[in-house]
């Protein structure tokens, strides 16, 4: 696995859950064309590309490289690296037919091929294992801001004053989380 600085945008959740063997990261699914219409997943994306910076991983085909154009656009004003995909002929194990154009999506892309496309787009990484004592859900509900009376509230405001959208489910916020602080300093900053 490595580790990198910058988060990763992705067309989908299999690729986000493809990714996540792979790259030690907060990694954003636009669930496709939805990246036209979805307000938070945007202002998401225009936080990291600002705070952090993105890397754009969509399919080769010509749905990701729209999807990669609009992406782009989203976060104009802030840092964005594209990596891309070779065109592999083939089709995903899940599918029961190829993609229009017959191309393989990052989802069916081997390991070795997607840290190459890293590589040659000079995204900095470095190896890493995974953390030693992440930010769980469990911390949340201690915290009170899952599973408690106005839990929504109180993560609402803890996700406004992190300048985050108000509307993440618990499992972006807590991989966003993951990445901005240890599981101590949550913990002191919170309480």
């Amino acid at each position: 696995m490595i580790k990198i600085n910058q988060a990763v945008i992705v067309e989908g959740k299999y690729d986000k859950i493809r990714l996540s063997n792979i790259v030690d990261t907060v990694i954003v699914p636009v669930h496709g064309f939805s990246v036209y219409r979805d307000r938070e997943t945007a202002e998401l994306i225009k936080m990291l590309a600002r705070t952090r910076g993105i890397v754009i991983l969509t399919d080769s085909d010509s749905a990701g490289f729209q999807i990669r154009g609009k992406i782009r656009e989203i976060a104009r004003d802030g840092s964005v690296i594209n990596v891309y995909v070779p065109d592999i002929k083939g089709k995903e194990r899940r599918k029961r037919e190829p993609s229009k154009q017959g191309l393989l999506g990052v989802e069916g892309i081997d390991d070795d091929i997607i840290l190459e496309a890293f590589r040659k787009a000079g995204v900095l990484a470095e190896k890493s294992e995974a953390p030693k004592e992440p930010i769980t859900k469990a911390d949340l509900a201690e915290l009170g801001l899952i599973g408690a009376e106005n839990s929504s509230q109180k993560r609402a405001a803890l996700q406004r004053s992190l300048g985050l959208p108000e509307r993440l489910s618990a499992n972006m916020l807590l991989e966003i989380l993951n990445v901005m602080y240890t599981r101590e300093r949550f913990l002191e900053e919170v309480k």
